[in-house]
């Protein structure tokens, strides 16, 4: 049986890096060779040519002037170059040789000059020609030729001569450089492409062994931030995930831990309850079967809470916006509230107030909140709830007179499963996730939430929600 291939491990950045430096180094030094000494020489004679015509340019635009001769001589002197003009005929009104004395036109009779211009015009008006001088030493040396015809209907041509310096021994040196440039650049680029790739990537290998502890559950695991701006930026990152996840687990401890206390009170009553009723004559009293339902209800609303969380977080719940009257459906609310004993809710509204919203889930914003500050309420047993409107805004205040809430953990108990006090305690209504389903729910809608609390003094939650068009809202009256 034929075994799998496994497959091939990726190379590293280290390893990249190093190949991409040696590749660099390479292809520098096999193209200073390249330019340097195999195409000198061309590069020299096209520069020459560009020379050539541009001087026998400026000599064309001067053939109908009278300043043609003075022209003439000035270019010969500037560029060291043999200049002739002839006509068609073989005259020649202008000649001027420089410093050496070969030459392709300078010797040649008025036929032979007519000749030469028929042999341009037969190279469709522009020749060049490389040649080597028998007079100077084998000087090399370059003729161009070009034939024109003026506006005044003259046939011209005007051949230029000019020297092309000897490159043995600038080719010589430049090799000589080369090759101790080679002898210095090839090592320097092994040194670098092994220097830097490891300076780059010994924080990514850190990072890296770190992130599989991370992996594995180790929350306490940090990132060093040595080293370029996006290895800092990307270790920050890791660290305040690492922060998230520390901080999601402990969360989640939290929450099995006081979940499966809210399920055990409960079951706990309704078990003993039922034994009793069940083995005791007399126990089957309406008393004791209330205390069953009222646990039962008990343990609906926390699994309730529970799906209601798990499917706002996930954002599958549809909200059915309606226009209601906000300010009689916190009164509806709190009339349910009269029968907790010796607790007070008084309200104040400035106005009746109608909301674009889903009624249900803002009951259960209300709901949740009254309930919070049930279960921290202070002595005088005292929940007040005012709303106010400022513009097209109305907030709705939640004030309870209880220990109020230390400023540094205010941003924390929006959270979910989040307790201030880190100790779980029954409460006497609600289930512990209300603050939690306040905040997504006003998520969905758009809305702001807050807390203000002072230690001793209490805590007010808050939210704020769009008013519906006042035009609007009297058709839902």
């Amino acid at each position: 049986m034929k075994r799998p291939a496994r497959p091939r491990r990726p190379i590293g950045v280290s390893a990249q890096m190093a190949l991409g430096f040696g590749i660099f180094a390479l292809v520098t030094v096999v193209l200073l060779w390249v330019f340097q000494i195999f195409l000198l020489n061309p590069f020299y004679q096209a520069i020459k040519t560009q020379e050539a015509e541009q001087t026998a340019e400026a000599i064309v635009r001067q053939l109908d002037s009278d300043q043609l001769d003075a022209a003439a001589r000035a270019l010969c002197i500037k560029s060291g170059s043999n200049i002739f003009v002839s006509d068609s005929r073989g005259r020649q009104p202008v000649g001027y040789k420089h410093i050496f004395q070969d030459s392709l036109t300078a010797g040649l009779s008025q036929i032979e000059r007519a000749a030469l211009f028929d042999q341009v015009n037969l190279h469709g008006g522009e020749y060049t020609q490389f040649f080597r001088s028998r007079q100077t030493g084998g000087t090399e040396l370059l003729f161009y030729a070009v034939t024109v015809r003026t506006p005044s209907g003259l046939d011209w041509m005007v051949a230029v001569e000019t020297e092309i310096t000897p490159m043995s021994a600038t080719v010589e040196t430049l090799l000589a450089q080369l090759i101790c440039l080679t002898l210095v650049l090839l090592p320097l680029g092994i040194l670098l492409a092994v220097y830097i790739p490891r300076r780059l990537t010994r924080p990514l290998t850190k990072m890296n062994e770190a992130a599989k502890l991370l992996g594995q559950g180790d929350y306490s695991v940090r990132f060093a931030g040595r080293g370029a701006r996006e290895v800092s930026e990307l270790s920050a990152t890791l660290n305040f995930a690492a922060a998230e996840l520390s901080k999601a687990d402990r969360l989640r401890r939290e929450l099995l831990a006081n979940v499966s206390h809210d399920l055990r009170t409960p079951l706990t009553m309704i078990k003993g309850y039922g034994e009793v009723m069940r083995d005791l004559p007399g126990e089957n009293t309406p008393e004791n079967v209330q205390i069953i339902i009222d646990e039962a209800g008990r343990l609906n609303d926390l699994v309730n809470d529970l799906l209601d969380l798990s499917r706002l977080e996930a954002g599958v719940i549809r909200l059915e916006k309606e226009r209601f009257n906000l300010t009689e459906s916190i009164r509806a609310i709190l009339t349910r509230y009269d029968k907790l004993a010796d607790y007070r809710f008084p309200f104040t509204a400035e106005e009746e107030v109608y909301v674009l919203a889903d009624k249900l889930k803002i009951s259960q914003v209300v709901y949740n909140l009254v309930n919070n500050a049930v279960n921290y309420a202070g002595d005088d047993k005292t929940v007040s709830l005012r709303q106010e409107t400022a513009g097209e805004r109305v907030r709705v205040l939640v004030s309870d007179t209880g220990e109020g809430i230390p400023a540094d953990k205010l941003q924390d108990i929006w959270e979910r499963y989040y307790k201030v006090d880190r100790e779980h305690r029954r409460t006497q209504v609600g289930t512990g996730l209300g603050l939690s389903i306040v905040k997504n729910v006003l998520d969905l809608h758009g809305g702001a939430y807050g807390v203000i609390s002072e230690q001793g003094k209490g805590s007010t939650f808050w939210f704020e929600l769009d008013t519906a068009p006042e035009e609007e809202a009297k058709g839902d009256v």
